[in-house]
């Protein structure tokens, strides 16, 4: 799917000692195609050391903003981030994809009284704060709790940023501090567990009727959050969630994945065809093909990759992006399946 633009660097920022946000100038006639909603993510493309390398990135600023910012931190052997933060200068250009995700602010911040509460931890925070800016900013009623967990203050990614909105609408935005490796005035030491959660939503916050839940950062911590709000009667629908780490153990398949597969593959209105083996990933074996299939992460965790199984059938090794629903509908990770029949059709247009 050839729909990357070239688009510039226009400021970059060094929010901390290791992450920066990088600010993109969009010329007019990409306005639209840059059209974004808070929760949403860009995925950036660019060649390191002759290899073509893609990432998924949150977008940090808000719709109203006319501004497209992505927050990058460095992490430990990451390729592109590490790039990102010691070689990339205002005036670069990179190959953007249009905003895409499925973590999306409730549009009914505007026109109704709404509570939110969100867990974030690290880096999760990017796509968290363009949701508490939007609100704030686009609503004089709804309001919205953060629970947000670091280490230490000084990696905590807009920090600043944060406490400045708290001051500016003291009464409608709160924010529970939680360092796991700093004892601090006014924040909680340790991580966001069990008992993190019940003091936000049982005793500090008891008397919020929050409408949306949205929780991002590492998958342990979402399961662990998501699980206690279960237990605590939340609506699960009313529960959201982004990974921004995944589990890297894979799901037991039962089925015996040592055959071959016809696939045909469906993509930008394009058709190819190939045989395949089944114990590798559709994905993998598209890209192979030197298909340009959509993709990012590769690792389950963004929803780039999304296509839908119009016959034949498939089985993902792990998914924590859709819906029982959707995967009874046909759609699948293509990062994270197998084909399992003799042929299989796998469009991608049609999701």
């Amino acid at each position: 799917m050839s729909n990357f633009h070239k688009l510039t660097i226009q400021s970059i920022i060094r929010e901390t000692a290791q992450a920066i946000s990088v600010g993109f100038s969009i010329p007019t006639d990409l306005q639209d195609t840059f059209h974004y909603q808070a929760g949403q993510y860009i995925t950036l493309k660019t060649d390191i050391n002759g290899q073509e390398v893609r990432r998924a990135y949150s977008i940090c600023s808000t719709p109203q903003s006319g501004e497209l910012r992505v927050a990058i931190k460095e992490v430990e052997n990451g390729t592109f981030s590490t790039y990102a933060n010691n070689e990339l200068k205002e005036g670069d250009v990179l190959d953007v994809a249009p905003p895409e995700g499925r973590f999306l602010l409730d549009s009914a911040f505007a026109k109704a009284k709404k509570a939110y509460l969100a867990f974030a931890a690290g880096s999760g925070i990017t796509p968290i704060i363009s949701m508490i800016k939007t609100t704030l900013e686009d609503s004089t009623e709804s309001s919205f709790v953060l629970v947000y967990g670091n280490k230490r203050p000084e990696e905590a990614i807009f920090r600043d940023e944060l406490l400045a909105l708290r001051d500016q609408y003291k009464d409608r935005f709160s924010i529970e501090f939680i360092y796991s490796q700093s004892r601090e005035d006014g924040a909680h030491f340790g991580r966001i567990m069990k008992s993190t959660v019940n003091f936000v939503v049982k005793n500090k916050y008891a008397s919020h009727n929050f409408d949306a839940f949205y929780l991002c950062g590492p998958e342990p911590m979402i399961k662990e959050v998501s699980n206690v709000l279960k237990t605590n009667g939340t609506d699960p629908s009313k529960i959201h969630f982004e990974l921004f780490t995944a589990s890297t153990e894979a799901s037991v398949i039962e089925e015996a994945l040592d055959g071959q597969s016809k696939i045909k593959v469906i993509v930008d209105d394009e058709e190819f065809e190939f045989t395949m083996s089944q114990d590798t990933l559709i994905l993998d074996a598209t890209l192979d093909q030197d298909i340009d299939a959509p993709h990012s992460c590769q690792g389950g965790v963004c929803s780039s990759c999304i296509a839908r199984v119009t016959e034949g059938t498939a089985v993902m090794e792990k998914n924590q992006i859709l819906t029982d629903s959707e995967v009874a509908e046909g759609l699948i990770l293509t990062c994270q399946a197998h084909p399992t029949s003799a042929k299989i059709v796998v469009d991608y247009d049609d999701v």
